[in-house]
C-alpha cells in the first residue's frame, strides 16, 4: 500500500496533472524499478474511471532502441501516456517516439527516472503558486531579440528567441497535445538557431553529473570535452540533427535540487538548461535526439534586464 505522501503525488499526477476522466485510456509505461508508483498511479487512475493499461518493460528488453509493433498499437489509442522508465541514453529514441505519439493523439507526462522520494516532495504539492511564478519568468523573457546567459564558471552564450512560442511545465497536462514533466518547475522555448553562439561550461549531462565545455557557433555545436558528453556524442553519430541547439530552458520549482537526476535538476532554482537535438516543435529543428545540459548560479539579461543575478531571481 502507498504512503500517504506517495498515494497524494499519484493523486495530483492524475487528477491535476493529467486530469483523466472516465473512460480515458490510459497508457502506463514503467520498469520494475518504478513498480511502487506505477502501482499508485494506476490505483489513482482506476479512482477516476481511465481505463488503465500498463506496458512493463523488463531488463531482458533493454536497452529498448525502437518501438515493438504491440507499442506503436498502443500508443496512438492511449487519451493520455506517462512514462517512467530509468534513464538510458540509449532509449532517447524511444522516448523521442514516445512524445511525439503522445502530442499527435493524446497528451503526454514525462518521468524518467522519477523516485518515491521525488514524487513525495515534488509531486504531492499544490502547482498553483508553481505556476504563477513559472509564467511571470516566461513573460519577462518572451519575444526577447538579445538574451544574455553567463555564470562564474565561464559560460557565456548570447541568442534571441524573438517569435518563438513558450511553454510553461506547471504540473497542467490536461488537453490534447500536450507534453510535460513531473516533477514540473520550468518555462522552455527554442532559441532562434542563427543567433545562439557562445560558451556552456555545464554541470550535468542527460544524468550524468561532471563538468563540461560545449562550444556553439550560430547554433551548432562545433567543440566539446568533458565527462558525459563524449557518451552522447557517440550515440549520436553522424546524425548533424543532434548537435543543433533545440532548447532552452530556465527552473523554477523551489523544491527541487541540483543532483545527478535531469528530471529533478532541470527545475531547480538559478538554473538554466540548453539542449541539443528536437526542439519539440518550439524551433526548426527535428530530431531523435534531445539532450539537456544544466547550468548553474546564472546570471540571466533579456533586452537589457537582469532577470536572475548568479542564480537568485530578481523579478
Amino acid at each position: 500500500m502507498a504512503t500517504d505522501k506517495l498515494r497524494i503525488a499519484a493523486e495530483n499526477a492524475v487528477a491535476q496533472a493529467l486530469r483523466l476522466k472516465k473512460g480515458e485510456s490510459f497508457l502506463l509505461v514503467t520498469d520494475t524499478q518504478k513498480l511502487p508508483i506505477a502501482e499508485a498511479i494506476a490505483r489513482a487512475a482506476k479512482a477516476a474511471g481511465a481505463e488503465t493499461t500498463t506496458y512493463l518493460m523488463t531488463e531482458t528488453l533493454r536497452p529498448i532502441l525502437e518501438p515493438t509493433k504491440l507499442f506503436r498499437e498502443l500508443a496512438p489509442r492511449a487519451a493520455a501516456i506517462l512514462y517512467m522508465l530509468e534513464g538510458r541514453i540509449a532509449e532517447k529514441p524511444f522516448r523521442g517516439y514516445m512524445v511525439n505519439a503522445g502530442e499527435k493523439h493524446g497528451r503526454i507526462c514525462m518521468m524518467p527516472g522519477i523516485t518515491e522520494d521525488m514524487m513525495k516532495r515534488l509531486v504531492a504539492i499544490d502547482f498553483s503558486v508553481l505556476a504563477g511564478f513559472t509564467k511571470k519568468v516566461a513573460r519577462a523573457l518572451k519575444d526577447a531579440d538579445d538574451v544574455v546567459v553567463t555564470n562564474a564558471a565561464g559560460t557565456r552564450i548570447a541568442f534571441s528567441v524573438k517569435g518563438r512560442p513558450w511553454r510553461l511545465d506547471v504540473g497542467d497536462i490536461s488537453k490534447k497535445g500536450m507534453h510535460g514533466n513531473l516533477p514540473a518547475g520550468e518555462c522552455f522555448t527554442a532559441p532562434v538557431e542563427s543567433t545562439f553562439t557562445g560558451r556552456l561550461f555545464i554541470s550535468l549531462v542527460d544524468d550524468k553529473m561532471g563538468r563540461g565545455v560545449l562550444d556553439f557557433e550560430k547554433g551548432t555545436l562545433v567543440r566539446a570535452q568533458g565527462r558525459g558528453i563524449e557518451e552522447i556524442l557517440e550515440n549520436i553519430g553522424t546524425d548533424e540533427t543532434g548537435r543543433i541547439i533545440g532548447e532552452f530552458g530556465v527552473g523554477t520549482n523551489p523544491g527541487a535540487r541540483i543532483c545527478p537526476l535531469m528530471l529533478e535538476a532541470e527545475k531547480a532554482f538559478g538554473t538554466v538548461h540548453f539542449a541539443i537535438g528536437d526542439s519539440y516543435g518550439n524551433g526548426r529543428n527535428k530530431s531523435r535526439h534531445h539532450y539537456d545540459c544544466l547550468i548553474e548560479k546564472v546570471t540571466i539579461r533579456a533586452n537589457g534586464k537582469t532577470i536572475a543575478k548568479d542564480g537568485k531571481f530578481l523579478i
